[in-house]
């Protein structure tokens, strides 16, 4: 079953009937501005809820910003089923529905994730471990090299590819196999690598996805081999949902959360 499929019965196996319908769709300025606030998309729901989804795969933001849908009163449940079944701005705007539907039950169990200790996803990197980063996180490559790491990027983007001073960068997902750690993107759920990409993680001790889209229910994830998610807990959803569509940051109205399959209370560790 993948990822999707999963994730989609077990939001309609807890939600129940009473599910908060959607009250609009919050997408950042058309262009993008080159800011990282300025990469996501949000759907709101009627009950405050709002979940993200990353917009540039594609032509994915071009397209939500050019064919706006009245998207109130939708039932997000068939929204998130976009994710599974559809493509490109479609399959965004169903994780995003994901993503709210998932934070509605986590305010609904009046649960909180922990704050994050770091921007690295927990991974620890030590002198002499192999980490593999799926994804270029360029701001975060330091945090790794410095301690004495070897780092190696798995990227989509041929122009990325080649060996630099402190990692190297390649197209082959087989490149983790050799890799005691790994640091992820949570873009792999919208792309659908997620499956593959855990295959080649056969030696990693910890695998961290990590990004504010990676809020949705956790559990798939962790059955799946998953020891981390790090995403973005919106504290104040207006003044957050007003930065978005202003393309400004809307970091002051969140904050970064590392969930671990210990943090979850037993009621919601057995879903």
């Amino acid at each position: 079953m993948t990822i999707a499929a999963e994730m989609l019965d077990l939001l309609r196996l807890r939600l129940g009937p009473n599910v908060p319908r959607v009250r609009a769709l919050h997408l950042p300025p058309s262009a993008w501005n080159g800011t990282k606030e300025a990469e996501f998309g949000a759907l709101e729901l009627e009950d405050g809820s709002v979940g993200l989804s990353f917009l540039l795969l594609g032509d994915t933001l071009a397209e939500l910003s050019a064919n706006q849908r009245p998207l109130a009163g939708a039932d997000p449940l068939a929204l998130a089923q976009r994710w599974r079944d559809g493509q490109g701005a479609e399959r965004a705007l169903g994780f995003a529905a994901v993503n709210a539907l998932s934070r509605h039950l986590f305010d609904r169990a009046g649960f909180l994730p922990p704050a994050a200790t770091d921007s690295i996803g927990g991974i620890d990197p030590q002198p002499g471990e192999h980490i593999g980063m799926v994804g270029l996180f360029t701001p975060l490559l330091k945090q790794v090299t410095a301690r004495g790491a070897r780092l190696t990027v798995i990227e989509l983007r041929a122009d990325l590819v080649g060996r630099h001073d402190d990692h190297e960068v390649t197209l082959d997902p087989a490149a983790l196999q050799a890799c005691d750690k790994v640091l992820c993107t949570s873009t792999v759920l919208l792309n659908d690598t997620l499956d593959h990409i855990l295959a080649q993680c056969t030696r990693a001790r910890a695998v961290a996805m990590i990004g504010p889209g990676a809020a949705c229910l956790p559990q798939p994830l962790f059955a799946r081999g998953v020891t981390l998610l790090g995403g973005s807990w919106v504290r104040d959803v207006p003044a957050m949902l007003a930065a978005l569509r202003e393309g400004t940051s809307w970091s002051p109205s969140a904050y970064k959360f590392a969930l671990a399959p210990s943090d979850l209370p037993a009621d919601l560790r057995d879903w």
